[in-house]
């Protein structure tokens, strides 16, 4: 009888065993077929040389999501070709293709010495260590010349470079993929900063990402604390372009090798001392600087990629120097006091009467800085600079955008004091921001266009879609503030372009 019950449980146990064999075969069948499907559309939709840093752990959208997934990302293509030809028109626009005035000497920054004049020497352009650097092979041909000095020859009294130059471009891209021979920490400013130095003598400005770009800033930082933004640099740039100022130089956007291009190649021993490992593998360092500069603040690979902007430089201070000016609506920098024009309506009245705003274009410049500022929420424009040698006949330098587009669910209006209070614009830019709020050429579209050409486009989208939505809310407050300063006074438009029919 035991044996007989026995050999009937173990009778009942295989057939357990084989349905569980059964339904584990089935199962694993069917994941291996919706994972397949679910790779090919996601071969598609997030095709990304750099994918691991989107998401450490992306999730693939499930099979019964593919029709709507599939069908939002062709509506996304279709409107990213849409944008593309929005960008395309604008820039086409009469507005962006103004006769320029002619162009005297002493109207260019730099100037190319030939090869009889007094002091030229080809071996002023080598460095102390010829090792890992290109060999020199340029004359008084730009076509020999690299493309960070075709920049720097390009640098007029009105703009740092022209309207559909082609050499930013190739620039851009020499700034993007070129190997790095030198990484040293950039002097001075309150945040951690490297200076690149490339095989062609190039050099550019490194600011690495700090935070994500779809985070806002902290509502409870004071502006003077907040972090700088890799993607704010790269986003001015486009901004500064879209509004035709052209005074942000040449950013974009580049993944690095902590290891390979900057511990491995620095000479900087304070920097190369701060290097670490973190707790989960991650390459770190941190620097010497004023904010932010410890292991707290790091800034990690992952595990060793890092994304960041990369600025060209301006021409070196001893080929052309530069004044720095401090700006009149400069704010307090204090948890506690206020700034004189924030307490003084008439603010505007002492400083027209002051030099170098009381005659000339500087005032309607500093109004396009301010107009630049408060499209992208930058409370920290405390000094500019121009070049020396242009007097005070010339554009103020956007530098330094790396605090803007830091908050998109809230406008800062005293950004804007300075047009309110003085009520004085361009004509040419009340033209340009009147057309960027058609539907035909809205800045959302162009600025988000113009975005998806950086490279780190293809890690995600350069500005969250917030931030776009907020420059066409912030668009329409600058149009609404010009339209009060027409109704009240006569005198509001600089002309700048006589000619111009519209």
């Amino acid at each position: 009888m035991r044996v007989c019950r026995h050999r009937c449980l173990l009778g009942a146990f295989a057939m357990l065993l084989c349905a569980s064999v059964a339904l584990h075969l089935l199962v694993a069948l069917f994941l291996l077929s919706a994972h397949h499907t679910t790779c090919e559309l996601s071969q598609c939709l997030f095709t990304q040389p750099h994918d691991d840093l989107t998401s450490a752990n992306r999730s693939h959208p499930a099979p019964s999501h593919m029709a709507a997934v599939t069908g939002r990302w062709k509506q996304e293509v279709r409107a990213g070709e849409v944008n593309i030809t929005k960008l395309e028109a604008l820039f086409s626009h009469a507005l962006y293709n103004l006769h320029a005035p002619p162009s005297h000497d002493d109207d260019w920054l730099l100037k190319v010495r030939s090869k009889g004049s007094e002091g030229h020497n080809e071996e002023q352009w080598l460095s102390d260590s010829k090792e890992g650097y290109d060999p020199i092979q340029w004359n008084t041909s730009t076509e020999t010349h690299p493309p960070w000095l075709r920049f720097h020859l390009g640098i007029s009294r009105w703009q740092l470079y022209q309207h559909r130059d082609a050499n930013v471009a190739v620039l851009l891209q020499q700034l993007a993929i070129n190997r790095i021979v030198s990484a040293v920490q950039k002097t001075g400013g309150t945040q951690l900063k490297l200076l690149l130095t490339f095989p062609n003598y190039g050099q550019a400005l490194f600011k690495p990402m700090k935070q994500e770009r779809y985070e806002e800033t902290n509502v409870n930082l004071f502006y003077f604390s907040d972090f700088e933004r890799h993607n704010a640099e790269i986003a001015a740039f486009h901004l500064d372009r879209i509004l035709g100022f052209r005074r942000v130089p040449p950013v974009v956007g580049r993944l690095i090798d902590v290891i390979k291009e900057i511990k491995d190649v620095t000479t900087d021993h304070k920097l190369a001392r701060t290097f670490f490992t973190s707790p989960v593998g991650n390459t770190c360092f941190y620097g010497q600087c004023s904010y932010y500069c410890s292991t707290e603040h790091a800034v990690c690979g992952r595990p060793r990629t890092l994304e960041g902007s990369l600025a060209a430089m301006l021409p070196d201070l001893s080929l052309s120097p530069r004044r720095t000016w401090r700006n009149p609506w400069r704010r307090s920098y204090s948890r506690s006091k206020l700034a004189l024009w924030e307490t003084t309506p008439t603010y505007c009245n002492s400083v027209k009467k002051t030099p170098p705003y009381d005659q000339g274009t500087r005032l309607v410049d500093l109004i396009d800085m301010t107009i630049l500022d408060f499209l992208q929420s930058n409370m920290d424009r405390h000094h500019y600079e121009t070049f020396e040698i242009f007097g005070n006949n010339t554009f103020l330098i956007h530098l330094d955008n790396g605090r803007a587009f830091g908050r998109y669910s809230k406008d800062e209006p005293s950004i804007l004091t300075p047009l309110v209070q003085c009520c004085r614009i361009r004509r040419s830019t009340l033209s340009r921001l009147r057309l960027l709020s058609l539907p035909e050429y809205r800045l959302s579209d162009v600025m988000r266009a113009s975005l998806s050409h950086d490279p780190l486009a293809t890690v995600a989208p350069m500005l969250a879609e917030p931030h776009l939505s907020a420059l066409d809310r912030r668009l329409d407050t600058v149009l609404q503030a010009i339209q009060r300063c027409l109704l009240q006074y006569g005198d509001v438009i600089y002309d700048d372009i006589p000619n111009y029919p519209g």
